[in-house]
């Protein structure tokens, strides 16, 4: 697949066929998602790659939680900065309307809105998952390394096919995820990916991006 095509194919997948994802396509995705950049070649991202029975016990143990109602873990970094300004504010508010609307989902309807947001711990019923985690003794600069790594994970993933769907929501549920996976105590989930092959007849429009002059400036003269 050609490069643009993969990034401009790219997008958050929230609906997945049962088809099994071949153990060698994600070796393969993974062997060369190593060489993404990192400051001074640190590589400071840890990734745990679920399939099958592991991936079944996780959802079972996140589904119980939902339907228990049990509060979330407190998190251990922040998500979005808590007054978040213009224009990040209107970004976020306009994807949150068209996620819901698309859904048939009114803003006031919190509660269909929470059943929604529920299918993350299902991993919107992808037959594979990734979660990446890094050190948390690591900086700004680290976390953006993982953020580079994440996306030609899910870049490459294109190139074989398949769809993706980073998900944040995952850090929510941490305790349950460590339950499983077992990881050093040093490490802090920063989030998980849903991976495999799209299911086409789940409605879910892709949201926009905010136009060129918007986000780069040509210095004048170059």
């Amino acid at each position: 697949m050609d490069v643009y095509e993969a990034v401009t194919s790219r997008r958050a997948v929230r609906g997945f066929t049962d088809r099994q994802v071949p153990r060698e396509v994600l070796a393969r995705v993974l062997t060369a998602a190593a060489w993404t950049p990192s400051a001074s070649n640190v590589q400071p991202w840890h990734a745990y790659v679920l399939t099958g029975a592991p991936l079944a016990e996780l959802k079972k143990r996140a589904g119980e939680r939902v339907v228990s109602g049990d509060p979330w873990d407190e998190p251990e970094y922040e998500q979005y900065p808590p007054d978040l300004k213009s224009p990040y504010r209107e970004r976020r508010f306009a994807f949150g309307e068209q996620r819901y609307g698309g859904l048939g989902i009114p803003r006031e309807d919190l509660e269909a809105r929470q059943r929604a947001a529920a299918a993350n711990w299902d991993c919107f019923g992808a037959p594979a998952a990734l979660f990446c985690y890094l050190d948390r003794d690591m900086g700004p600069a680290q976390w953006s390394d993982v953020g580079m790594y994440l996306q030609t994970v899910m870049l490459l993933l294109r190139a074989e096919g398949l769809h993706s769907c980073a998900q944040m929501a995952w850090a929510k549920y941490r305790k349950t995820v460590a339950q499983v996976l077992a990881p050093p105590t040093e490490l802090v989930l920063f989030c998980g990916m849903s991976i495999g092959f799209e299911d086409a007849t789940v409605r879910d429009p892709r949201t926009g991006r905010a136009p060129l002059d918007e986000t780069v400036t040509f210095v004048p003269g170059s």
